[in-house]
């Protein structure tokens, strides 16, 4: 096991004491990946492959976004960190509610959202731009308001509570998608700039929309990110439950796992599986398939113990908002061209571009255990 001193290995731990939730660090570094550097090594393996329509093409087209309605994996992504921000709720605000009491945990949950929150704009480009060109709302700013809601509900709600309010979330947002025309439309429609959310987002959300008219991190689609946020909660209960064995847990998970994506596909067909305004049928796709990724990695990292080839995942995922914030600040694209561009990368020929791909991760991946081998870690 990987010595950690941070409040994230703290935070990680189950109440037995007995074993470290490693898996969670791990799989929120696997999904950093894809943000800062995976994708670019598929997308270079796209272009060696060229339109044969192998599977390097089928992989490459999973790390695109649909362009509307529909799923791939990188439509995961996302939702992926949500669920994993809430699993970090249960594990933090659990031992400060235990030690110091409801008024401690608000303390802490009102401080950490509203850091999360202005680091959020700061990434959206801050105040470079005069208003309204300023950005209010985005990918940390959700994060930051999924965890303000869960953190409130998990201190005051039990397990019964927490499940019916994530019920309201998501039958409370289709309610009203499903059945609430936008003004001006004849009827209801989730198509885009044709939807309530779209509408919503234009009417009231002030500054620069990400869309124009609208934002994919827009207000009324943020109540059912809190109940992607819920779900995680949910997964940490569980792994935290000393009633049950590990592989019953994995066995949940999984269970769990594959009755949400199969219910999410059902109900796409009448609200359909929508990203950009998080539909509830969404909703239950991206938290089946993170039920399943986390049943994964549960089971071989910490229930198995399996643990060294998890060890880049776990540098990138105990700092993971420090390496988000360092791909936006640090063009390591650009500095990876410098010791693999140019007649390096003619000597690899139509490998060229994978080279620079492979370094420009590589560079992420040394960034990261540096700080990690020496104890560093970005804490809000």
């Amino acid at each position: 096991m990987v010595p950690r001193t941070q409040e994230s290995a703290e935070e990680q731990q189950p109440e037995s004491g007995s074993s470290r939730v490693i898996s969670v660090d791990a799989l929120r570094g696997f999904d950093m990946l894809w943000i800062v550097g995976a994708g670019g090594i598929v997308r270079a393996l796209r272009e060696i492959g060229g339109d044969d329509g192998g599977i390097i093409q089928v992989v490459a087209e999973q790390l695109r976004h649909a362009s509307w309605e529909g799923f791939r994996f990188e439509d995961l992504i996302f939702p992926l960190f949500v669920f994993l921000m809430g699993m970090s709720t249960v594990f933090s605000l659990g031992k400060i509610l235990e030690r110091e009491g409801t008024r401690a945990a608000h303390r802490r949950i009102f401080r950490r959202f509203m850091l999360l929150y202005v680091v959020g704009i700061f990434y959206d480009g801050g105040f470079a731009n005069v208003w309204p060109e300023i950005r209010l709302v985005g990918v940390l700013q959700r994060l930051a308001l999924c965890y303000l809601f869960a953190g409130l509900l998990f201190c005051h709600f039990r397990t019964r509570g927490l499940v019916a309010a994530f019920a309201v979330c998501v039958v409370g947002y289709w309610a009203l998608m499903s059945f609430v025309a936008a003004p001006g439309q004849p009827t209801v429609s989730f198509e885009p700039d044709k939807n309530l959310a779209n509408y919503m987002d234009l009417r009231f959300l002030p500054g620069r929309l990400y869309n124009k008219t609208w934002d994919p991190e827009g207000l009324l689609s943020t109540i059912p990110a809190v109940g992607s946020c819920l779900l995680g909660v949910f997964a940490a209960l569980l792994l935290k439950n000393k009633s049950l064995t590990e592989s019953h847990k994995a066995l949940y998970l999984i269970t769990a796992g594959i009755a949400m994506v199969g219910l999410g596909f059902l109900w796409g067909l009448q609200f359909p599986v929508i990203k950009k305004i998080w539909t509830s049928s969404y909703v239950l796709v991206a938290g089946g398939y993170s039920c399943l990724l986390l049943a994964a990695f549960y089971l071989v990292v910490d229930v198995w113990g399996y643990q060294k080839w998890a060890r880049p995942f776990l540098w990138v995922g105990s700092n993971a908002l420090t390496v988000y914030l360092a791909a936006d600040l640090v063009d390591f694209e650009d500095i990876s061209k410098r010791f693999a561009g140019g007649n390096v990368a003619m000597l690899f020929g139509t490998y060229g571009q994978l080279a620079t791909a492979a370094v420009s991760l590589l560079l992420v991946l040394l960034l990261a255990r540096f700080l990690y081998r020496r104890q560093i870690f970005l804490r809000l």
